[in-house]
């Protein structure tokens, strides 16, 4: 049977999974670039110093999205779920998200289809956004309800 422990256990594993994946592509950039840039068949000569750039600037916000997702679940985990750890977390998680939107905005100047990257990394920041509104205001109710007697 399905549990709440196996569901945190999966998204666990998930974000490993990814972050082993963002990994594996910063260490293989610029093999991933010259493959991409051979494949292509738009006219992309002499961008592959900035495929590298987008790949590597675009990593850090990506890890730092994944390390506080995973804090988060961590918190959800010990049953710490209405707490300001996770209002702080899901608010890096969503600067991270804007930040990676900018740089996809910034790249799509050399090689448009990274507009898609943006829209989509944007759009997630703000649901993140919206989101830690609500456990915010869950904070706030959770500790007016802790310190009424």
């Amino acid at each position: 049977m399905w549990s709440d422990r196996k569901s945190l256990n999966l998204s666990k594993l998930c974000i490993l999974l990814f972050m082993v994946g963002l990994i594996v592509t910063v260490v293989s950039a610029p093999w991933l670039t010259r493959w991409f840039l051979g494949f292509s068949r738009a006219e992309l000569l002499g961008v592959g110093p900035f495929f590298l750039a987008t790949i590597y600037m675009g990593s850090i916000p990506a890890g730092i999205l994944l390390y506080n997702l995973f804090a988060l679940l961590r918190g959800i985990e010990r049953e710490q779920v209405f707490v300001t750890d996770n209002v702080e977390r899901l608010r890096r998680i969503s600067w991270s998200c804007f930040v990676g939107a900018s740089i996809g905005g910034v790249s799509a100047l050399y090689y448009f289809p990274w507009i898609f990257v943006m829209v989509a990394a944007a759009f997630m920041g703000l649901i993140v956004r919206v989101v830690k509104n609500v456990v915010a205001k869950a904070v706030e109710l959770q500790n007016e309800v802790d310190y009424t007697i």
